[in-house]
């Protein structure tokens, strides 16, 4: 992990991305581009989830896409400073829990950082990470509701691919895998989902990834990732990638040399 004092020092190099709307093909014209510049953001969540083991398996997951340049900071005070603006994504790892957010240098860095193009994911818990910011809830599309039911009892379910049609998704088949299924998220800004699953405590289907445009950057939002397992399990992994890959304005899927 790069150190936060090195991080503040490098100059400010913000990069031009302007990303197609929802639901477009992302492609660049750039048959060799350089690699996108991934930052993980972590360091602090609710204690049953055990950011300092699954920053680095998100890490790897999200490097298996070779155009993904990945840099973990255990430190979300990094969104306070100019530095940020070097990266292309902003993977949001961490959640405020019972200790403040980064503050508003950081809230205003993000919004500006995601609303001038460039990509926003958020993982699991993330959706509380900014749980006093009411601009939140536009930039991630839903946020956490401590008044709502959090999860399902940890397990295994099915998460139903609901738009096979958009790139992030295209070709992924249903699949199952072993996480808290959250039924904790609110909020009405407009996004596009892409999975669903259904509770077996209620019997209602819940987003499990979602994305929408934010001024001229992307987000792509997914519930899933509790633990290693969860997050390394293969279709996770790829929509993982692919989304972080949608939000970068690459083409999701990886295309294989000829």
């Amino acid at each position: 992990m790069r150190n936060l004092l090195q991080l503040c020092l490098v100059l400010f190099v913000a990069s031009a991305c302007s990303c197609n709307k929802v639901g477009a093909p992302s492609l660049s014209s750039d048959k060799n581009p350089a690699p996108k510049k991934v930052l993980i953001v972590t360091g602090q969540d609710h204690p049953g989830h055990k950011w300092p083991l699954t920053a680095p398996a998100l890490a790897e997951t999200l490097a298996l896409d070779p155009r993904l340049q990945v840099t973990i900071l255990d430190n979300p005070a990094i969104l306070a400073y100019p530095a940020l603006f070097n990266y292309d994504v902003v993977v949001i790892h961490f959640m405020d829990w019972e200790q403040p957010d980064p503050g508003p240098q950081a809230r205003a860095n993000l919004q500006k950082f995601v609303a001038d193009g460039k990509g926003l994911v958020l993982v699991h818990f993330a959706c509380g990470a900014f749980q006093d910011w009411p601009e939140f809830v536009n930039l991630a599309g839903r946020v956490w509701d401590p008044k709502l039911r959090p999860h399902d009892p940890y397990g295994k379910f099915t998460v139903n691919i609901t738009d096979t049609s958009h790139p992030i998704t295209q070709h992924m088949h249903d699949f199952e895998t072993v996480d808290e299924l959250y039924t904790c998220l609110t909020g009405d800004p407009p996004i596009h989902i892409l999975a669903t699953a259904r509770s077996k405590v209620d019997h209602k289907d819940y987003p499990m990834a979602f994305i929408l445009d934010y001024g001229r950057g992307r987000t792509f939002h997914t519930v899933l990732g509790h633990d290693v397992q969860a997050i390394t399990n293969p279709p996770v992994s790829e929509l993982l990638q692919r989304g972080c890959a949608w939000t970068a304005c690459l083409d999701p899927v990886v295309k294989k040399p000829k």
